[in-house]
Parts: C-alpha cells; structure tokens; sequence
C-alpha cells in the first residue's frame, strides 16, 4: 500500500498482487493509508491500483475456505468499517478503476463519493456463484444506485459489466477519455476539486445522499440546515466576496 500527499490531494495505491484480494493484511494497510489521510486534511483522495489488470478482486477465497461462521463474520466486519470510511470521510473519495473491479472491489468502490473507470475496465459482484451474496454493502448500495431489477440483475447473475455499461447503468460516474487511464482522469478531477470548498462538497454529498435515503420533507430540511450553515462559513462569506469583487476565491483559508 502507497499513500501520497500532494497539495490537498491524497492517493491510496493498493499494491497487493497478483489481484489486489482484500486479505485480512491488506485491509489493515487500507486502514492505517485512511488515517494518514485524515491526519494530513486533504481535500480528496483517490484509490487506484498499483497491480495490472486489477482494481481490486473480492475477498481472500483462500482464507474464507478456511474459516468459520465466526471468524468469517469478524472479516465481514472489518472489511464493511474499512469500505465504509470511503462513503463517511471528511474528503471526497474517488475510485480509478483500471482492471476488474469484482466483489469487495467493487463494494469499496461504490463506496466511494465518485467513481471513474478506464477502457477496459470490469465490474461485478460475483458471490452468488459460490452461494454467498455480496456482503461489504454491495446489495444495499447498487439498490440505492440503480433501479431494483438492475441491481438484482447484477447480483443475480453474477456478470461483470465493462465501463461502457457500467457508466450507462450509473455505477461509473466518468470515463477516462482516450489514452488516459482511469487513475489518470481521476487524479484530473480530483486536481480539479482540490482548490475548491471542501466543507460545500461534504455539504452536497450530506444533501444528495438524504434525497436518496430520507422522504422529500425530511431532505429539504437538511438542504437548509447545510446551505444556512454554509452561508454562515468562512469559505461561503470567501466565495461571495470574491465573486462580487471579480477574483478567484481562496477557499481554505
């Protein structure tokens, strides 16, 4: 595992050949790259892959074929509040899919606040050929992305999409454009949002994720809980003041 800082800018690299399988040591260097992250207070962060061909595959069948109920459970755990830091963190969180997105690679991925996949890229939740169902947050969040029957396509069958589907399904938010890479687009977009007010981004994931989750009365009242709370900050109060005297707006400061 890597992790990088530049500017206001966090990389993760998972480097845990030769597929990048969420192993129990794997998952414990995802969790010390999170809290460096948070310790350094960037702005976004972005997880990519280090192995070729793979984002990341699913979890270690090796250590599961071994495992009991309990241990097993101990595992899920571990890896659903490792995956889940991603969708809570003070930083926007974008995956670089390059390869085969598969299983927990995939559930980590849909964590994340936006995803980006290069040509090639594949994604699937392939549980349900061993008898088992995605299990790091994979059913609860490709429903909440995609309409039932969707979702249940994916999980039923067990097939991997390419970026192409993917991105028309809504899973994949962008693509990498030609010649570039999906950690390349990413790491531009996340370039692109670095400078901006990272406290308005948590506010508009906080916003857009209670349209999704909570009734229309209940999403309105936390809309303006956050756009008051905004008006109120120090990036707002910056941004306003910089439009109205026509320059760039510093916001961080």
């Amino acid at each position: 595992m890597e992790v990088e800082v530049d500017g206001r800018v966090g990389i993760i690299t998972l480097n845990g050949p030769p597929v990048n399988a969420l192993t129990v040591a794997l998952v414990d260097e995802l969790r010390v790259a999170q809290r460096e992250l948070v310790v350094a207070g960037v702005s976004v962060a972005v997880i990519r892959s280090g192995v070729a061909g793979f984002f990341a595959a699913g979890a270690d069948l090796k250590l599961l074929g071994l495992a009991d109920v309990q241990t097993f459970g101990e595992y899920v755990d571990h890896l659903r509040s490792t995956i889940d830091h991603f969708a809570d963190a003070a930083y926007i969180a974008i995956a670089a899919i390059d390869g085969h997105a598969l299983g927990g690679g995939l559930e980590l991925a849909l964590a994340c606040s936006l995803r980006v996949a290069g040509v090639g890229a594949s994604l699937g939740v392939p549980e349900i050929k061993l008898g088992v169902i995605p299990g790091a947050g994979g059913t609860q969040r490709l429903a909440r992305m995609l309409p039932r029957g969707k979702a249940l396509d994916l999980v039923l069958t067990g097939r991997s999409v390419d970026a192409d589907e993917a991105c028309e399904l809504g899973i994949v938010d962008r693509l990498a454009s030609d010649g570039q890479t999906g950690a390349d687009a990413a790491l531009e977009l996340a370039r692109a949002l670095a400078d901006g007010p990272i406290e308005a981004y948590r506010s508009a994931v906080r916003c857009v994720d209670a349209a999704r989750d909570l009734d229309f009365k209940a999403g309105m009242a936390i809309e303006r809980e956050e756009v008051l709370r905004l008006f109120g900050s120090a990036d707002g109060r910056e941004g306003i003041a910089a439009f109205l005297e026509k320059r760039p707006a510093e916001f961080g400061k």
